[in-house]
């Protein structure tokens, strides 16, 4: 019970911007992003479920990528705005224990579902033939909820061991949300079996199916270069590059972040890297994604087309 109280008390986040003029600059900045992020992502979820054409595995998985970006801004950007502009730097204990719940809960379960979307685009090109069968509505949703759930899981564990262990120290997070690494740093006891938790996470969450995904679209490329239709090559070529960008701007800050000793981590670059995952990756999805695709493009015509006929 002594433990339990020493680890009640609020937590402090020193946040991303100084409290000046250039700092609240940036934070219009952040603002912005998010904006354009929260719109982006809103609209493809509601464009995927309105549009008949586009009740397909691809876009059912892209839906899915929306939901997760949105939760994964939601988690941590209004804090640190709110935080920023009423000049509070606090967060509850029980608040910090969610907020890293689910922050752990979307990356996990968005490096897997990108592992899956490869696996489909691989599937299409590579096996077009053999596409219905191995991504019918059934496998589709089952890679979903997996994804969901062993995200779930795994953040669970971290979240129950980071709540637990004692801080006898500095409650002063460096960071502008709960992340694991930046706790564990105010921790009074030895956590190198945690930080070994934390690299066969990263390794089996994040690694993995990068190295899978990089697997799927090289064999992708592969057969793309030997297909004998200019058009369809560069189509492919296309969906393929666009998709490996912003697998490599997630999973690169990520699996740098944390496979990294605490030994050599900067609380600066840390912060710096997380702008990516959290804010900027989740922007650049629906526009790479999607806006580049004709499906999509021509969705968005028929439901605007549709919309302003009603309003007349």
């Amino acid at each position: 019970m002594e433990k339990w109280n020493q680890t009640s008390n609020d937590f402090t986040l020193l946040g991303l911007f100084p409290q000046n003029q250039s700092g609240l600059l940036l934070l219009l900045l952040i603002i912005s992003i998010f904006s354009v992020a929260f719109l982006g992502n809103s609209a493809m979820i509601h464009l995927i479920r309105v549009d008949p054409r586009l009740h397909t595995p691809m876009y059912f998985l892209l839906s899915q990528l929306s939901l997760m970006d949105l939760m994964h801004m939601s988690t941590t950007v209004p804090k640190m705005v709110f935080n920023f502009l009423s000049g509070q730097k606090t967060i509850t204990f029980l608040g910090c224990g969610v907020q890293s719940f689910f922050f752990l809960t979307m990356a996990g379960s968005e490096g897997l579902l990108l592992a899956s979307m490869a696996y489909d685009r691989f599937v299409a090109i590579c096996h077009p033939l053999h596409y219905p069968i191995r991504m019918s509505k059934m496998m589709c949703l089952k890679m979903i909820i997996g994804s969901w759930t062993l995200g779930s899981i795994n953040a669970l564990l971290h979240t129950i061991y980071v709540l637990h262990i004692p801080y006898c120290h500095s409650r002063s997070i460096n960071h502008f949300f709960c992340d694991v690494p930046a706790m564990i740093s105010l921790a009074c006891m030895d956590t190198w079996v945690y930080e070994y938790m934390v690299f066969v996470s990263t390794i089996l969450y994040l690694l993995l199916p990068f190295l899978g995904i990089t697997s799927s679209y090289g064999r992708v490329l592969f057969a793309v270069f030997h297909m004998h239709s200019k058009e369809g090559r560069k189509k492919a070529f296309t969906t393929c590059s666009t998709h490996l960008t912003v697998v490599t701007f997630y999973y690169a800050p990520f699996v740098y972040t944390y496979l990294r000793p605490k030994s050599l981590r900067s609380p600066t670059e840390d912060k710096i890297l997380a702008v990516f995952y959290t804010i900027l990756t989740p922007m650049l999805n629906p526009i790479i994604y999607s806006l580049r695709n004709k499906e999509v493009l021509g969705a968005m015509t028929r439901v605007l087309g549709t919309f302003f006929s009603t309003k007349h």
